[in-house]
């Protein structure tokens, strides 16, 4: 995958789009309004916004996925162990799995496409 507006870029981009909308979706209708819960649903759902835009340019919105990977390796790091533990939330387990894997993505993504100014 080279080159930042290589149709696998483009793909891998939506697929880590409709991963946040989905899962920041559901967080959010199973959340109580106004709830941290439904805060947080909104902001994953808001990120997959994000994605979906860098996918549709990755050359234009490349500097975009730096926020993805502070905010997805933030939750890595602080949802990653305890739920990969024994006794650990399995669903929530798999889905910070999920983000383990789009935010290795997106470091690959910026290493391959980063310029020299």
């Amino acid at each position: 995958m080279t080159g930042t507006g290589s149709k696998r870029w483009r793909v891998f981009f939506r697929v880590a789009a409709a991963y946040n909308l989905v899962i920041g979706l559901g967080a959010f209708l199973d959340a109580a309004w106004g709830s941290p819960e439904a805060v947080s649903g909104v902001l994953v759902f808001c990120f997959g916004l994000v994605y979906a835009l860098v996918g549709n340019d990755p050359r234009r919105y490349a500097p975009m996925v730096i926020a993805g990977i502070v905010g997805k390796s933030m939750v890595v790091a602080m949802l990653g162990p305890p739920n990969w533990a024994a006794g650990g939330d399995a669903a929530i387990g798999a889905i910070v799995a999920g983000d383990l894997v789009f935010t290795i993505g997106f470091i690959i993504f910026l290493w391959r496409n980063r310029t020299h100014a």
